[in-house]
């Protein structure tokens, strides 16, 4: 559980953009959204292979932009 304490002097809204860089760097609203349904074996496979092909492709365009 991400939690920050208040520091001397600092305002609500310094306090709370502290918590959501926590939040976001601890990769937790990520998580949760990526459990909000359930995704069998297989369909996680095919996912993170575009997301794969994704990357690759995005890789060799930039790749080719340089040369």
């Amino acid at each position: 559980m991400t939690s920050v304490n208040i520091r001397n002097g600092e305002s609500q809204q310094q306090l709370l953009s502290r918590f959501r860089k926590k939040v976001i760097r601890s990769r937790i609203l990520s998580e949760v959204r990526k459990r909000r349904w359930f995704i069998s074996k297989n369909e996680q496979r095919r996912i993170d292979k575009k997301k794969a092909v994704r990357r690759y492709k995005q890789k060799n365009l930039k790749n080719q932009r340089y040369n």
